[in-house]
């Protein structure tokens, strides 16, 4: 079983996509950063890597997609309470990150959405486990 996951996303200016993370609480592990690349760590086994363009295309044949235009993926990572979840999608506004979407209460799950200046979609979820429908 993989024991981390790394999920790798194209930027067009490093530098202020590591200033927007890191306002959002998230930090950088500077063993796998550098000119190209940023490590921003999300938890203990999950990170984004945010990468230049021209690193990014060293993994990829295909074309890279314009998040501004086009969902290439949503990226959905939890959070520990209602009011953690939308102090996040704050700091991301306040950060240079967009909403794309209104919040949304499922009742047993609460989510909100932003998309950061590259455009990526971020999901912040908080779920009630207790409240889970059954069946």
């Amino acid at each position: 079983m993989p024991t981390k996951i790394f999920v790798n996303l194209p930027v067009k200016n490093l530098e202020k996509s590591k200033d927007f993370y890191t306002r959002l609480g998230f930090s950088i592990n500077p063993q796998f950063t550098d000119e190209t690349a940023a490590c921003v760590v999300l938890s203990e086994t999950i990170f984004a890597m945010i990468l230049t363009h021209d690193k990014f295309k060293q993994f990829t044949k295909k074309d890279i997609a314009d998040a501004q235009k086009t969902t290439e993926v949503l990226i959905a990572i939890d959070a520990e309470s209602k009011a953690a979840l939308q102090d996040m999608v704050n700091k991301a506004t306040q950060a240079g990150g967009s909403l794309y979407d209104d919040a949304k209460d499922h009742g047993w799950m609460y989510q909100h959405s932003f998309a950061d200046p590259d455009g990526h979609q971020w999901e912040v979820i908080y779920m009630d486990m207790n409240a889970i429908p059954q069946g």
